[in-house]
């Protein structure tokens, strides 16, 4: 087995079974010279209480050892060979597992899984603290089974990136550009402030999804990428961090069909989550100043060339569309085809509403007069005491006849509209 990061992982059925799995760190393959015998990881199924273990009985474990080419002749499927020569060494086949856990460590290991290195285990349900379900009178410690492991990923909150005690336009900037946050991140909870420990926990999340289906390694990957994606100044302080995340994401997605029913619908229509955090990175990038940018962009163009050749995604630079019934305020749905709208756009039950404000309404929000808000112009001042004088004595001049003309017009404007 070469050397790194292996995961192995086993289940009581092949399919409906809670999954249980273990890494290693294999450091010495046997392979090398003067290096001693190779590392040698022995673990057992327990039927009874269907999990995964170690084995701790000193002559097993000796057992196993003196026998291990009859394991590997009969219990393993080796990794690919080939040699040269029958003098030299076997050298094994590249493949992509090297690449998916290239910036998985042991730091990263024991910060999520807990120091243990001979060890590291979770299942099908081991979950953070963040994705249990908060059930009324029932601790997350109580709602978690004895053998289930807590997953102590980076605390990833995307309602709030800002500082504590930020106000006003700090907050405002923080919540549009996640750099300071993502940064904090790094320098609390990752080892030495390393960025690379957030790609080893990219990396770990998806290889989770991969092999055991775990839902808050699935959630966890998807803030991930919603916090990395949506920085600005991080970009263009740090470019080799979003070309590595890029390329790893892109390797990800190529294996993304492996997961049973896969990870999530790649097609263009089903894209829902990504496409707008690739668009809005790619925003971001066209207004960046300087040179810095541009292996990212480089790298971002790959990405993109690589969803619109293999799973046809059309991007719209700044821009993504939407389709589908849009309900009119008359109850009447119209289907709305090819329309565009920025990204940064909200729509739907979020969009912005405009309301106008008597001054009668602004007193009982506490701006009463000569305390008005100093944005509100002289002329909107004007206005609202006009309103007044036209409520106090200009209605009573409009007779009814003119009250129903003008309703009339009202409908007829709004049939010429729908």
């Amino acid at each position: 087995m070469p050397s790194g990061f292996h995961f192995l992982f086993t289940g009581s059925t092949s399919s409906l079974s809670v999954r249980h799995g273990a890494w290693i760190n294999v450091k010495s393959t046997g392979l090398q010279r003067n290096v001693g015998p190779p590392d040698l990881f022995i673990k057992k199924w327990d039927a009874a209480s269907e999990s995964l273990l170690p084995e701790t009985d000193v002559a097993q474990t000796l057992h196993w050892r003196a026998n291990i080419g009859s394991v590997w002749k009969e219990g393993l499927t080796p990794y690919r060979q080939n040699a040269n020569d029958a003098s030299s060494k076997p050298e094994y086949e590249s493949n992509d597992w090297r690449q998916l856990t290239d910036c998985i460590s042991e730091a990263m290991l024991c910060r999520i899984l807990g120091i243990d290195p001979n060890h590291w285990t979770l299942t099908s349900a081991s979950s953070a603290k963040v994705d249990v379900d908060d059930i009324p009178g029932i601790s997350a410690a109580e709602g978690r089974t004895q053998d289930e492991r807590e997953l102590l990923f980076l605390p990833i909150d995307l309602k709030q990136t800002w500082r504590e005690g930020a106000t006003g336009r700090e907050r405002t900037d923080a919540a549009q550009d996640r750099s300071w946050y993502i940064a904090y991140l790094a320098t609390e909870y990752c080892e030495h402030g390393n960025w690379e420990e957030i790609l080893g926990e990219v990396e770990f999340c998806f290889l989770m999804v991969l092999t055991l289906n775990n839902y808050s390694c699935l959630e966890q990957w998807r803030r991930l990428l919603s916090m990395t994606f949506t920085c600005k100044s991080a970009v263009a302080e740090k470019p080799d961090f979003f070309v590595r995340f890029i390329s790893i994401l892109r390797l990800q997605l190529q294996h993304c069909d492996v997961v049973d029913g896969g990870l999530f619908d790649l097609s263009d229509e089903g894209a829902t989550f990504l496409k707008p955090l690739i668009v809005r990175l790619r925003k971001t990038l066209d207004e960046l100043p300087g040179n810095s940018k541009q292996d990212v962009m480089d790298e971002l163009d790959d990405l993109q060339d690589y969803l619109q050749d293999t799973h046809g995604w059309q991007f719209q630079q700044g821009q993504f569309t939407r389709s589908g019934m849009v309900t009119l305020e008359d109850g009447e749905e119209v289907d709305m085809d090819d329309m565009t709208h920025d990204l940064d756009d909200e729509w739907g039950e979020y969009a912005p509403q405009v309301v106008d404000l008597t001054s009668e309404q602004l007193k009982q929000l506490g701006f009463g007069e000569g305390v008005l808000p100093s944005n509100i112009s002289k002329s909107l001042k004007e206005t609202l005491r006009d309103e007044d004088e036209e409520r106090e004595g200009g209605s009573a001049g409009v007779s009814q006849d003119e009250e129903e003309e003008e309703e009339e017009m009202e409908l007829e404007d709004m049939d010429a509209r729908y």
